[in-house]
């Protein structure tokens, strides 16, 4: 299941870089590249293009952000996932704004890594009740959207929900395909870049209620 999801690693630290690729390798995810800056990340995540890339926030030549948001641009179907030192409000929001899925810290046990990066690569969104109003308060979402079909509000209620792509089509008899290109409709129609927007803004408007999203998991 695991050797499916194609890893891409950034960070600038080798040593960082070297344990992060010999821990997922040993979970049997597939590490397809290293990148040790936010322009070679860019240009790796381009060539390669990993289901996820786990992006240190603080690099050299490009920060995180800017990469993340560059590859969120132009590979919509490529996850990022956010590496931080220490958790801080003002770049968990900035990372966010630029469409990564989750965050997590460097010292992140194994199980827990591999849980998101497996959640990311299946478009689950896990979001904590105090993250989310966190979120809610600074990431700004869209005044005035274009009206979501009705099947649209059904995935993106259960996508803020916290279910993953298949769990999704599952529960609306549809195929996985389809629940992937309801999802690419609702973020070009909300202006978002990410699912973790999309669930955002699915709770501020009361698509879905912070009672209903997962909160296992890292907050995104």
């Amino acid at each position: 299941m695991t050797t499916q999801r194609r890893v891409l690693v950034a960070e600038d630290e080798a040593l960082i870089r070297l344990d992060l690729k010999e821990m997922l390798e040993e979970e049997g995810y597939d590490v397809v590249g290293e990148a040790a800056n936010g322009e070679e990340a860019v240009r790796k995540a381009a060539e390669l293009r990993p289901d996820v890339v786990l992006m240190d926030l603080l690099m050299p030549k490009m920060d995180g952000v800017t990469a993340t948001a560059t590859i969120r641009r132009a590979q919509p179907d490529t996850e990022v996932i956010a590496l931080t030192s220490v958790l801080e409000d003002a770049t968990v929001v900035a990372a966010v704004r630029a469409g990564a899925i989750g965050y997590l810290l460097k010292d992140t046990q194994a199980d827990e890594l591999c849980g998101a990066i497996h959640a990311a690569a299946a478009g689950q969104v896990r979001l904590a009740p105090q993250a989310a109003a966190r979120l809610m308060n600074e990431v700004r979402t869209p005044e005035n959207p274009d009206m979501l079909t009705e099947r649209e509000i059904e995935v993106l209620r259960l996508l803020a929900q916290g279910q993953a792509n298949k769990e999704i089509a599952r529960s609306l008899h549809i195929a996985e395909k389809t629940v992937k290109t309801h999802v690419s409709n609702i973020l070009a129609k909300l202006g978002l870049q990410s699912r973790t927007q999309a669930a955002l803004y699915a709770l501020r408007v009361g698509i879905a209620s912070p009672e209903s999203t997962s909160t296992t998991g890292p907050a995104t």
